[in-house]
């Protein structure tokens, strides 16, 4: 453990350097080719950072903020765009936030109500999304969702005695709740010390009514965002040129599915070290397909024969869980990654127990 942390320190002093040497030539090098071949040394270098940690958590959590997002941040930079070139007077500690956490800041946050978009409260959103920044209610919400995953991780140290799909069914959860309560920490924390208005990360997917509604407004919106600027985008405007406008976005959601399976991929290697099995990539090039589908029937039925949304929640949810028991969960399980991740509570537990009784004695 003490090992892990000296690797900490040391990875996250090399980032804090780069991610400045990048806010350095954002104002010296104009936006471009020129910009672009100034930070690629520091994308592969993010690529290679997480190689640092033998551990789940942080090799897992490294890979995510930095290997993905960080790096999509800065590419996005590079050309004038994305999170990091939306201000052009950012200061350097905003700067660093953005590139290193996964957050995106909220424009002109409402400070009247508690709808995100500023809408007027009479004329709610179709789909509202949930408050990031602290609030009686979203710390509740975080309180309930803590309390629920210290209670899963008790349950899965026991898991020998559990059948094994159900054990699958706990695993979806656990990765839910873990995900949420630690990206909450990481945007609660961004508030207390840089007091940024931030966007949700999550806003109640087990409430989804359709693929479409979950991948694009209820789950993991921060990587949502940033893969529709960096890929979405960009192969929409292209499609445009080949195809036209009315089917454009078929080929655009394929591709953004196909480069998120990959990066998932990819932070399956830096946590288990093991050949990729290519299964979580079919898991989003199989939910990519589906979402193309269900796109052409929308436009096809023109908003007619809608489900009742009870029916369209259980079909959604279920599609999502059963494929994560297929094509997702398994190259998790063989690396033994779960095993792995409660060995690592263990310890941290230890540690922490040892350094308080040092700090008291």
């Amino acid at each position: 453990m003490e090992g892990e942390f000296g690797s900490f320190i040391k990875v996250w002093t090399s980032l804090f350097v780069c991610i400045f040497y990048c806010y350095s030539i954002g104002k010296i090098v104009p936006k471009g080719t020129t910009r672009l071949v100034c930070a690629l040394p520091v994308v592969c270098l993010f690529f290679y950072l997480p190689l640092n940690f033998s551990s789940i958590h942080l090799g897992g959590g490294t890979s995510f903020f930095i290997s993905w997002l960080g790096s999509f941040k800065l590419l996005l930079f590079a050309f004038g765009k994305g999170p990091l070139a939306s201000d052009p007077s950012i200061s350097t500690g905003r700067f660093l936030a953005i590139a290193c956490l996964p957050i995106e800041i909220q424009e002109n946050p409402s400070p009247s109500t508690s709808h995100l978009n500023g809408q007027n409260p009479k004329n709610p959103p179709q789909n509202p999304q949930i408050e990031t920044n602290p609030s009686p209610k979203n710390t509740i919400h975080i309180v309930i969702k803590g309390f629920l995953l210290a209670i899963l991780i008790g349950v899965l140290n026991y898991s020998q005695q559990i059948h094994p799909k159900l054990i699958l069914v706990l695993h979806c959860l656990y990765i839910y709740l873990l995900l949420e309560t630690q990206l909450i920490i990481v945007a609660a924390l961004a508030w207390g010390l840089l007091g940024l208005d931030l966007k949700p990360h999550f806003n109640e997917p087990y409430l989804s009514t359709s693929l479409q509604n979950f991948w694009g407004r209820r789950w993991n919106l921060v990587v949502t965002s940033i893969l529709r600027q960096s890929v979405y985008e960009p192969t929409l405007n292209f499609s445009t040129c080949v195809i036209g406008r009315r089917w454009a976005s078929l080929p655009a959601v394929f591709a953004s599915f196909l480069v998120s399976g990959l990066m998932h991929e990819l932070i399956y290697y830096y946590m288990g070290r093991v050949r990729p099995t290519w299964e979580v990539t079919w898991f989003f090039v199989l939910h990519g397909f589906c979402l193309m589908v269900e796109i052409v029937l929308k436009k096809a039925l023109k908003g007619g024969c809608r489900l009742p949304r009870v029916i369209s929640v259980v079909l959604t949810v279920g599609f999502v869980v059963a494929t994560c028991f297929w094509l997702f969960f398994p190259q998790f399980l063989r690396c033994k990654a779960d095993v792995r991740m409660l060995q690592e509570y263990r310890a941290f537990v230890v540690f922490l127990k040892n350094a308080v009784g040092l700090f008291l004695y």
